[in-house]
C-alpha cells in the first residue's frame, strides 16, 4: 500500500525537546555514541567503534579537564624519563633541584609545542613532547672526552657545579637549534609532502606497527618491576574499555528539579580510572609497608614514596625562559648527531599522523597538512633548543593509543592537556606529585597502548591484496628487518667503525630506529618491485582513503573531498581565505581554497536562485561567486 494513503493512518513521531549538547552526550549515550559524535562531527562516518567526541567536537569543560589529564598522564612517563636519563651525562645525577628545573622546562615546552601543533600544525589531536630519538645522539655527544663528568663530584651549591652542567646543556642546545632548522625547511618547503605521493599502505603499515613493537622492551621493563601491580592495571584497563564500555553510571544532578544523569565513565576514562585505582592500591600497600624498603629488592619501585625527594625539593613557582642556561654553543658532531634523530622523528611522526587520522575518523592527512605538521615540529625543536630541554619534540604514539581506548578524538582535549603542561611547567610542586606514580602502573598502561599502536599499523593492510606473494614478502621482510637490525646493533654498538665519528653516530641512530629501518625498506621495496596500483592498495588508498575514516564516501566529488579535508586540516580563524590564491598556490603548507561544508550541488543551487554566497569559493582553479565563474 502506498505510503500516505487514506486507508493507512499516518504515524507522527514524537519530537524530543531540544537539549543542551552537554546533556545529550552525557545522558543519551547509554547504548553507544551519538550520531554526531560517532562521525567525527561530520555526519559521514558510521563505522563500528567510532569516536565518542570527534576532532572538532567540544566536550563539557569538566570532561575536557579529566580527559586532558588522562592524556597528560599517558605521556608523563616518557616526558619525565628523558631528564632522568640525561641527568647522569649532564653531571647532575645527585642534584635534585637541577632535575626539577629540567622537568619543569620540558613540561613547559611540551605544552607550548602541543598548542602550536594542534592549532596551526597538523590540526589533529596529537600531543607533543620529548623524544627518545634525540637521547642517543645526545648521550653520544656528552660521552666525548671533553664532556666527561669530573671524577670527584662538585659541591651542588657551588658556582663551578652550575657552570659545569650549564656548559654541557648549552652544547646540546646549539646542536638542537641548528638541526631543527633542517626539519623546518623539510616541512614548510614541501619536500616531506612530495615524498608522500610514493607512500602507500605497505610503507605505512610496517612504520606504524614497529612504533609499538619497538617499545615492547620499555613496556616489559616497566611492567616487570612488579608484575602483580602491572597485571592489575592491565586487567582494569581491559575490563573498563572492553567489557564495561557500555555500562553507564548514574549521577545525581539538579536541573529544574532532581534527576539522574547517565555518565559513561568506563568508555571515556578507562585509562585514568585504572591508573588511579592501581596508584591508590600502591599507596595503601606502601603505608602498610607491604612493599620492600630495600632499593635493591624486587618490587621496591612500586612504593609511592620512592620519588618523594623530588616533591620536597621542587620549588613552588619557576618560569622557564629562553637562554636560561646561557648562550648556546655549536659543534659539527652535535649537529650531525641530532640530524639523525630528526630523520627518525620525521618517519615516526608521519606514521603517527596516519594512525591518529584513522582513529579519530578523519580523512588521510593531505600533503599540505603533513608539510605543516613536520614544519611545526621543527619549530617545536627550535623552541626546545632555545629553552634548553636537552631534547626536541615529536608526536606521541602512546597518546594516539589512548585515543583508541577512550574513543575521544577532540582537539579541545589535547589543547587542555597542553595547557596543563604549560601550567605544570611553572608549578614545580604540582608537577612533582605525578613523579610518585609507581613504575609498574605506567608499565601496565604501556602494555595496552603500545599494543593498540601495533594493531593500527597492521590494519592498513586491509587496502592491500594480501593474496599477493609480493605484498606478503614486502610487509614480512620489512617488519622483521625493522626488529632484527636494530636489535643486533644494540647488542653490538661498537661494530660500526667508518673512521668518521659523526658518520658513526648518524648510522648508529638510523639503524637502531625500528620505524626508520622498516619504513624505509617497505617504501623501497614497494616502489621498486613491479606491481599494479590495485595490488599495492594505492587505488583504495587514494580514491576512498581510509574507508572507515572517510565514511565510505567513495562517490564523493573532488570538491566534496577537499571540503571534508578542509574541515579537519584547514587553518583556524579562516586564515585560508585571508591569503590571495596567487600566493597560496606557491606555499606547500597552505590549504587549498575550499569553502568548508559547501558541495558542488549546493553551489549550483545557489547559482540557480541567484543567491550570492558570503565567501568566495575556489575549486579546481576556478573562482565561483554566485552564478559567475572565472577560470584562473
Amino acid at each position: 500500500m502506498p505510503h500516505g494513503s487514506l486507508s493507512e493512518p499516518r504515524k507522527v513521531k514524537r519530537q524530543r525537546p531540544s537539549r543542551p549538547m552537554e546533556d545529550y552526550h552525557v545522558d543519551e549515550m547509554e547504548s553507544g555514541a551519538c550520531d554526531q559524535c560517532s562521525d567525527g562531527g561530520d555526519g559521514l562516518t558510521k563505522n563500528k567503534g567510532a569516536v565518542v567526541y570527534g576532532v572538532y567536537d567540544t566536550p563539557p569543560w569538566y570532561l575536557c579537564i579529566v580527559l586532558g589529564l588522562q592524556q597528560f598522564l599517558t605521556a608523563f612517563g616518557t616526558i619525565v624519563a628523558i631528564p632522568f636519563i640525561l641527568s647522569e651525562h649532564l653531571c647532575i645525577s645527585h642534584d635534585d633541584v637541577a632535575k626539577a628545573y629540567l622537568i619543569n622546562t620540558i613540561f613547559f615546552v611540551s605544552g607550548l609545542c602541543t598548542l602550536l601543533q594542534v592549532n596551526f600544525g597538523i590540526r589533529l589531536p596529537i600531543l607533543q613532547g620529548g623524544t627518545f630519538a634525540f637521547v642517543t645522539p645526545t648521550v653520544a655527544l656528552l660521552s666525548l672526552p671533553e664532556w666527561k663528568c669530573p671524577e670527584t663530584p662538585l659541591n651542588i651549591t657551588s658556582p663551578e657545579h652550575e657552570e659545569n652542567w650549564h656548559s654541557r646543556m648549552r652544547e646540546v642546545q646549539g646542536a638542537v637549534l641548528v638541526a631543527s632548522t633542517v626539519e623546518i625547511v623539510l616541512g614548510f618547503s614541501g619536500l616531506v609532502g612530495f615524498v608522500l605521493r610514493f607512500v602507500g599502505p605497505l610503507c605505512v603499515a610496517p612504520t606504524v606497527s614497529l612504533i609499538g613493537l619497538s617499545l615492547f622492551k620499555v613496556a616489559s621493563n616497566d611492567a616487570g618491576t612488579h608484575w602483580g601491580i602491572s597485571a592489575m592495571t592491565i586487567f582494569l584497563i581491559v575490563l573498563f574499555s572492553q567489557y564495561m564500555k557500555n555500562l553507564a553510571l548514574p549521577i545525581p544532578a539538579y536541573n529544574k528539579g532532581c534527576r539522574i544523569k547517565w555518565f559513561q565513565a568506563f568508555k571515556l576514562l578507562p585509562v585514568l580510572l585504572a591508573m588511579g585505582i592501581s596508584w591508590l592500591l600502591c599507596y595503601i600497600l606502601t603505608v602498610c609497608d607491604v612493599f620492600p624498603s630495600d632499593p635493591q629488592a624486587y618490587g621496591h619501585v612500586a612504593r609511592t614514596d620512592v620519588r618523594a625527594a623530588a616533591l620536597q625539593k621542587s620549588p613552588w613557582f619557576r618560569f622557564p625562559y629562553p637562554g636560561q642556561w646561557g648562550a648556546p654553543t655549536v659543534s659539527a658532531a652535535g649537529v650531525l648527531g641530532i640530524l639523525a634523530g630528526i630523520v627518525s622523528s620525521i618517519v615516526e611522526s608521519v606514521g603517527d599522523y596516519y594512525a591518529c587520522a584513522r582513529l579519530v575518523g578523519a580523512p588521510p592527512p593531505p600533503r599540505h597538512a603533513v608539510n605543516r605538521g613536520i614544519g611545526m615540529e621543527g619549530i617545536g625543536c627550535l623552541l626546545a633548543g632555545a629553552w634548553g630541554t636537552g631534547n626536541g619534540t615529536t608526536s606521541y604514539s602512546e597518546n594516539i593509543g589512548a585515543i583508541g581506548i577512550t574513543k575521544v578524538g577532540s582537539r579541545m582535549v589535547i589543547v587542555t592537556a597542553g595547557s596543563m603542561m604549560l601550567l605544570l611547567g611553572m608549578l614545580g610542586k604540582v608537577g612533582a606529585v605525578f613523579v610518585t606514580i609507581p613504575t609498574p602502573v605506567i608499565g601496565g598502561m604501556f602494555m595496552v597502548t603500545f599494543g593498540i599502536i601495533t594493531a593500527i599499523g597492521v590494519s592498513n593492510l586491509q587496502f592491500v591484496d594480501m593474496n599477493s606473494t609480493r605484498n606478503i614478502f614486502i610487509f614480512g621482510f620489512s617488519t622483521f628487518a625493522g626488529l632484527a637490525v636494530p636489535g643486533w646493533l644494540m647488542d653490538n654498538p661498537d661494530i660500526l667503525q667508518t673512521g668518521v665519528r659523526e658518520l658513526d653516530q648518524i648510522l648508529q641512530v638510523l639503524l637502531t630506529t625500528s620505524m626508520f629501518v622498516g619504513g624505509f625498506l617497505g617504501l623501497l621495496l614497494d616502489v621498486t618491485i613491479p606491481g599494479t596500483e590495485e595490488e599495492r592498495g594505492l587505488l583504495k588508498w587514494r580514491s576512498a582513503g581510509h574507508s572507515a575514516a572517510d565514511g565510505g564516501d567513495v562517490g564523493a566529488s573532488r570538491a566534496e573531498r577537499l571540503a571534508r579535508e578542509q574541515k579537519f586540516y584547514g587553518l583556524p580563524f579562516r586564515l585560508d581565505a585571508r591569503l590571495p590564491r596567487s600566493w597560496a598556490r606557491w606555499l606547500p603548507f597552505w590549504p587549498p581554497g575550499v569553502d568548508v561544508g559547501e558541495s558542488e550541488g549546493s553551489r549550483q543551487a545557489a547559482a540557480d536562485t541567484d543567491s550570492i554566497p558570503v565567501d568566495l569559493v575556489i575549486v579546481n582553479n576556478a573562482i565561483i561567486l554566485g552564478n559567475i565563474t572565472m577560470n584562473l
